[in-house]
This record gives C-alpha cells, structure tokens and sequence, in this order.
C-alpha cells in the first residue's frame, strides 16, 4: 500500500488554494477507480453575501470534480476528518481560515473560544490529521505577511492563525504556498 501524503496549500485571498486542491482531488479520482474525494467545507453563511459567495463556490465546484463530495462542518473539523478519512478516500478541508474565525471570531461573540481552548482545538485537528489513513489537503490563508492589525482582537487571529499554519505544516508532509495561482512547493517527502 502506498503512503497517503498529507498536504497544507497556503495562500491569500484569492490566490487559486481552493482551485488547487480541487484539482489534487480531480486528479486522485481518476488515478483508481475506487478511489473517493469529500470536501470539509467550513463557511457559514452569516449574511446574504456570504450565501451567495457560498453558493457560487459549491456551483464552480460541481462543474470542476462532480464527484467531489461535501461535507458542511464549522466548528468539529477534527472529529469530522477521523470520522471521513479512509485509505481510499482523500479529504480537502476549505478553508481553516474561515473554521477558525468560526472559533475566535463567531458570528455570535458570547460563542468565542478563548486563545487556549483554539490552542486545545489546534492540536486536536494536527492529531487528527497525523492520525488520517487516508490522504488530507488542508486550505488556509496566509494572512501574515501584510500590515500590523489595528485591534487586538484581530492581532490575536493573527497570531493564532500563524500558529494554526505552523502546526499543520509539521503535520504535513507537504507544504504548498500559492500566489497568482502558480504552487510553490516549500516542502517536499
């Protein structure tokens, strides 16, 4: 049996991660028949735009790998990958941005996880992703590289969002940064 690879695709706004990993998932569905692919999608849809946007991504979505299932999971994104992984079939989680701010930063603030609980739910998610039989691509946003933000609220996203990305790269065996929609593979098995 080969190894099942797990890979973090990093990138701003905008910069292909999503397409790129759907693109993984394409191509691990036609390399055998048997094999399976289900997106962890984490989005909530807290206002009209944010629907809509929602709706455009599973519309593009089906057109690219129609045999891309998805699985809507906003807060359990770890339980939800040791109940989906097997050897057959690779997961895509899109995006660990958006699943964060659903722990930070929730559309209802008395629902917010202080930083050490996020810690607690970090760790469960690179345990649960070292633990997967089957291949995992992870999506998420660097978002580090621009200005100093304004608020502490948003400094400690910030900051957690780092440690977020910093704690899935040494889960992973890959490590994927994307800009203009070009991968720039920065770790490699």
């Amino acid at each position: 049996m080969q190894q099942q690879h797990h890979t973090l695709i990093l990138g701003g706004q905008k910069s292909g991660k999503s397409r790129y990993a759907e693109l993984m998932a394409r191509d691990w569905l036609a390399a055998a028949p048997t094999h399976r692919a289900t997106l962890i999608a984490t989005a909530y849809a807290h206002d009209s735009e944010m629907a809509e946007r929602i709706a455009r991504h599973r519309s593009d979505r089906a057109a690219r790998v129609p045999q891309l299932q998805t699985q809507e999971e906003t807060l359990a994104v770890p339980e939800c990958i040791a109940q989906h992984s097997r050897p057959d079939t690779l997961l895509v989680v899109d995006c660990l941005t958006l699943w964060l701010t659903n722990l930070l930063m929730p559309f209802e603030p008395s629902a917010a996880l202080a930083p050490e609980q996020a810690a607690q739910r970090i760790r469960a998610l690179a345990d649960a992703v070292q633990a997967a039989p089957g291949p995992v691509v992870l999506v998420s946003n660097e978002i580090g590289l621009g200005l100093i933000p304004f608020t502490p609220a948003v400094r400690t996203f910030v900051d957690q969002l780092g440690l977020l990305n910093q704690s899935l790269a040494a889960s992973c065996d890959r490590a994927i940064l994307m800009a203009a929609g070009l991968p720039l593979a920065f770790k490699t098995p």
